[in-house]
């Protein structure tokens, strides 16, 4: 029997679907068609002076910093550097744009967001030389663990912020990505949470171009990574990455509209990576030297020197002593590397869990034993 031969057929019409809208407008989340500049621009001259002279001396100190840190994993003293080289407007105004009581959330790269945010050089880099678990007090700084996993940091990021809203604690949360890290489940987790419990939490994705040696091309056919914040309900910010004054602006704007509740905001800040991945990375396999030197025409040093001098908020004395300054950085910090640590074997089991696991507990004894012995037989 066919549908037109059952009893009533002829009558019968189909109920419409009720009528379908969206639960949120698309269009005020959806990034730019252009990353957003400030220096060379009308914006610059609204631009608190002030504010510009201290992006400039830690942009410096931060170029200096990532140079010194380079020249130490050639010397041996660090094990691998991943250079932030060419990016340093991103780690200084995600570190700037913090109050004391919100949080940081680097990854493996962000080493100089952290010391830009008052973390001692040499802790930052603890990790990288192999000697303890993290090199610093997490809780103490407000930055968490330097992620070497991809994304893994930004969930946790998502929950602080999430915990601090329920508990009414006046708390920000700003996670730091590559582009390679957007390709990770973490982050599609992450930001979906986010929007859907409006937690007051800042994603900073630095758009470099590689993720290693694949580039973004190869990872997503998204017009930009910014683009992917509507799919999650929150804004998409896009920015120049290497325009300090403009990162600053729009991380600003998303920390306070996270503050005041009004939930989490996803920011791609165009940039590049200057040198290789890291140490043990071999760039020119996958990359042309011609194109790295058109990034570094758009230098994020240079653009903001400029936009100092014609406006005549910097003379040479002002550059001067920023150099100065950072010289005198990398030498202490080239000084405290270059003296072995002191370190203690069971130190490998402190701070893994908050009560050790009978496992823990018998290697422990087992390593402690051995070392007894050890220094034994040194006495006799």
């Amino acid at each position: 029997m066919t549908v037109q031969e059952l009893p009533g057929a002829a009558s019968y019409r189909p109920t419409p679907p009720p009528a379908w809208k969206p639960r949120t407008d698309p269009a005020p989340l959806l990034p730019d068609p252009e990353p957003y500049r400030v220096l060379g621009t009308d914006a610059a001259a609204g631009f608190a002076p002030a504010v510009l002279r201290r992006l400039y001396a830690e942009l410096v100190r931060g170029r200096r910093y990532n140079a010194q840190a380079t020249a130490l994993t050639k010397q041996g003293r660090l094990a691998v550097y991943p250079s932030s080289t060419g990016q340093e407007a991103c780690e200084v105004a995600a570190a700037l744009v913090l109050e004391d009581r919100d949080w940081l959330f680097p990854s493996y790269r962000d080493t100089l967001a952290a010391v830009a945010r008052g973390l001692d050089p040499v802790q930052a880099l603890t990790l990288l030389r192999g000697d303890w678990h993290t090199g610093y007090d997490p809780r103490e700084h407000r930055i968490a663990p330097l992620c070497t996993p991809l994304a893994t940091q930004l969930p946790h990021a998502v929950g602080l912020a999430h915990a601090a809203r329920l508990k009414g604690d006046d708390v920000v949360a700003l996670a730091m990505v590559g582009d390679g890290g957007t390709s990770e489940g973490d982050f599609h987790e992450a930001l979906n949470f986010a929007a859907v419990w409006q937690a007051p939490v800042v994603f900073l994705v630095q758009n470099n171009g590689f993720a290693i040696s694949v580039p973004l091309a190869k990872q997503t056919a998204a017009p930009s990574l910014a683009h992917k914040a509507v799919g999650y309900g929150m804004p998409g910010r896009l920015v120049d990455g290497n325009d300090a004054a403009a990162v600053h602006q729009v991380l600003s704007e998303a920390v306070a509209r996270a503050r005041r509740g009004g939930g989490p905001t996803l920011v791609e800040a165009v940039t590049y990576r200057i040198e290789a991945h890291t140490n043990a990375d071999d760039a020119t396999r996958y990359r042309g030297e011609g194109e790295v030197e058109a990034w570094r025409r758009h230098d994020p040093i240079q653009l903001l020197e400029r936009e100092l001098t014609e406006r005549e908020l910097i003379d040479e004395d002002g550059i001067r002593e920023a150099a100065e300054e950072a010289e005198v950085m990398a030498a202490r910090l080239r000084e405290r590397m270059n003296a072995d640590a002191e370190l203690d074997p069971m130190d490998l089991f402190a701070h893994v869990f908050a009560e050790q696991t009978p496992q823990l507990q018998e290697q422990a004894a087992q390593l402690r034993a051995e070392l007894a012995a050890e220094a034994e037989g040194d006495v006799r």
